[in-house]
């Protein structure tokens, strides 16, 4: 599983990288698919939340995209609440999904007729 960072207004130091890797490891074991994380860490600016660091994952397999976004103080916190976020997406997807139909053909109808016997018609004597 391939992870990419993008920084914005944070610096993507090697302790974060160690530490998201830690801490998104488990969501690979939960779908093995998956074939990419996006994570974007972004140091917010306004004033009421000066100091908070956003960080936005995209969670990647085929025919499919999970996202999630979490604030904190730190980033390993906010990196926490984004797993907990991407884990129960993952863990209610796997629920929702149901087993392909299975079209049923002409040897279906075969085996139909079999099991059904046809009705014969009464012949007024």
């Amino acid at each position: 599983m391939d992870l990419s960072f993008t920084g914005r207004g944070v610096q993507v130091t090697e302790d974060i990288r160690l530490a998201a890797e830690r801490k998104l490891a488990p969501l690979e074991r939960i779908e093995p698919r998956a074939t990419a994380i996006d994570l974007e860490l972004i140091n917010e600016h306004h004033p009421r939340l000066e100091g908070v660091k956003r960080v936005e994952a995209a969670l990647r397999i085929p025919r499919k995209t999970f996202r999630a976004h979490a604030e904190a103080d730190d980033v390993t916190t906010a990196i926490d609440r984004v797993k907990d976020k991407l884990e129960r997406q993952l863990r209610d997807y796997h629920g929702r999904r149901r087993p392909p139909k299975h079209r049923r053909g002409l040897e279906s109808a075969a085996t139909l007729r079999e099991v059904i016997p046809p009705i014969e018609s009464e012949e007024p004597g």
